[in-house]
């Protein structure tokens, strides 16, 4: 057997694997067409082979439905046994994808907790797949600095440019496990700007949440807002978020006609990449934060806002091992 997939000369079915020029022309565009640096190590190259199957799936299979969608482990598989630059590794596939896993919770990840101008509202994006809300956000590519790694990551999740907002010296910093998370606070937006993903799958809303539905339902349930929201990836920000609020007035002091809910800006179309605009309804081993304040005066919000942050990065770390 030559690893070949064996193609009929009958019309496409439903759910087939990729055709064998497929697989060829990703492996050339995306592995071996790029600079000899990112070829040194499995490492980057998975990465390579990643941004391979995020464009199989948001192009080669969207263009065309018969074919089959891949989880990353299946396409990595799928190319491996199918590239003649990568068949010599078939054998250690496995290894080389759980070496990958785990130094990919290692590369820090930077992105923005987006305010509103009344800081009562923060922009939070939902994943394409599951249920659990964040902060827009991404890990950093090689070499890249912090604040531009935010700038990119958020630009991508949400459409919006906080270049000319963002300021290098107010951010949250946590350490989760491995993993170092730096959120530059990007705060006096506009709650009428446009908001759309530029990325396709990645993310399946936009909303602007309050912050104080924000808080936990109860002790118990703390990686859960009250109404409801799963917040794995926010709560653990949101005490060093208060005391930056509460060291920073608000440009707009908060109005009582604004609506009590969360406000959805953007929501993939059933099925498709389009957007609607409509109003919603509604173990970290280590967890260090490192916040730069410069402003002394009161906030005007969230500042009832308690809670115990060890429940959340137990919550955080049964998430993770799940």
């Amino acid at each position: 057997m030559s690893g070949r997939l064996n193609r009929s000369s009958s019309a496409p079915y439903k759910n087939a694997l990729p055709p064998q020029e497929l697989l060829d022309d990703l492996c050339s565009r995306f592995v071996l067409n790029v600079p000899k640096e990112d070829q040194q190590s499995f490492e980057r190259i998975l990465f390579l082979v990643e941004y391979a199957h995020w464009f199989y799936e948001d192009n080669s299979v969207e263009n065309n439905p018969s074919l089959k969608s891949l989880t990353l482990k299946e396409f990595t598989s799928l190319l491996f046994n199918n590239c003649e630059v990568l068949k010599p590794y078939v054998a250690h596939i496995d290894d080389i994808f759980k070496d990958f896993t785990s130094y990919k919770v290692r590369v820090p990840v930077t992105g923005a907790i987006i305010l509103d101008e009344t800081y009562e509202r923060c922009i939070l994006v939902k994943g394409w797949k599951g249920s659990s809300w964040s902060f827009p956000r991404g890990k950093k590519n090689k070499d890249e600095e912090d604040h531009k790694c935010a700038i990119r990551e958020v630009l991508e999740e949400t459409g919006f440019d906080v270049s000319k907002l963002l300021n290098k010296d107010d951010y949250i910093e946590m350490v989760f496990g491995q993993q170092r998370v730096r959120l530059y606070i990007v705060a006096g937006v506009k709650d009428d700007t446009s908001f759309a993903p530029l990325t396709k799958k990645e993310i399946s809303e936009i909303a602007w949440q309050r912050l104080d539905d924000l808080q936990p339902a109860n002790e118990d349930v703390i990686s859960r807002g009250i109404t409801g929201l799963k917040l794995y990836m926010v709560a653990p920000f949101l005490t060093s978020l208060k005391s930056w609020i509460s060291l920073h007035p608000p440009p707009i002091a908060p109005r009582s006609d604004r609506p009590m809910k969360g406000i959805t800006v953007w929501k993939a179309k059933s099925g498709s990449t389009g957007s609607s605009s409509t109003t919603a309804e509604n173990q970290p081993n280590k967890a260090v934060a490192d916040i730069n304040l410069s402003d002394s005066r009161p906030g005007r919000s969230f500042r009832n806002f308690r809670f115990d942050t060890g429940p959340i990065f137990q919550s955080i770390d049964a998430a993770f091992s799940s």
